[in-house]
């Protein structure tokens, strides 16, 4: 059985070596990169199977980093867990929003690294072929597969998180759905998010849908659903 492959962006070379060392003890291939542009470089040719990312990296930072790996059709199906000394949680979240699968903070133990790895492995296995598709509904048109929203012929830039759950929400107009739900259905089980980052999710998603805010109702004390009359 083919090994999966691992790209390591980071710019300690302590850290790259012990992470390495255990990746590829426990059946992994690796490639390592040290900064910012470099790892971007080595994703687009190599199209690994997963990204560990550290944030405070030399040039572009991991958020940028993870940023455009979304962005490009090439990459934006790969999972990436960020390595961060930042606990705080608007951190997290922003690292998320933008597309991170997972996060792991600073110090952290090989074997905790190497369980969050295959564990995003396994939910990437897992994923429905059905939240690629693209559906339009109403003036909308969403394309998970290409990153891709158009809202009456126009193109809105959304991030990573931002897109599943309108396409979420989208696929069953009327339908509620609450945060619990949406997580699960946009990320998989065990994703490290709150409720409160749902939230700041939805209101992130009405501020750029602008007049079609409308579209995504709060029902009260439940969740939410995309309107269903026209």
């Amino acid at each position: 059985m083919a090994h999966e492959h691992i790209l390591i962006v980071e710019d300690e070379e302590d850290i790259v070596e012990l992470i390495r060392y255990n990746l590829v003890k426990n059946g992994f291939k690796v490639t390592a990169a040290l900064t910012g542009d470099e790892g971007l470089a080595r994703a687009r040719a190599l199209l690994p199977d997963l990204i560990l990312l550290d944030l405070m990296l030399p040039g572009q930072d991991g958020l940028e980093i993870c940023q455009a790996l979304r962005r490009d059709d090439r990459t934006a199906a790969i999972p990436v867990v960020m390595l961060t000394a930042k606990a705080e949680e608007s951190d997290i979240i922003t690292g998320l929003e933008l597309g991170a699968d997972d996060y792991v903070t600073k110090p952290f133990s090989p074997k905790v690294l190497i369980a969050r790895v295959r564990s995003v492995l396994r939910r990437k296995r897992q994923a429905p072929a059905k939240s690629e598709e693209a559906i339009r509904v109403k003036d909308i048109v969403i394309n998970p597969g290409r990153h891709e929203v158009l809202a009456g012929g126009k193109p809105v830039e959304l991030t990573f998180s931002e897109l599943r759950v309108l396409h979420l929400l989208a696929g069953r107009p009327g339908w509620v759905f609450n945060r619990d739900q949406i997580v699960i259905a946009v990320h998989g089980e065990g994703y490290p998010v709150t409720d409160r980052a749902v939230d700041v999710q939805i209101v992130g998603l009405r501020k750029k849908l602008g007049a079609r805010a409308r579209y995504i109702e709060t029902v009260r004390g439940v969740g939410y659903r995309f309107q269903e009359q026209a």
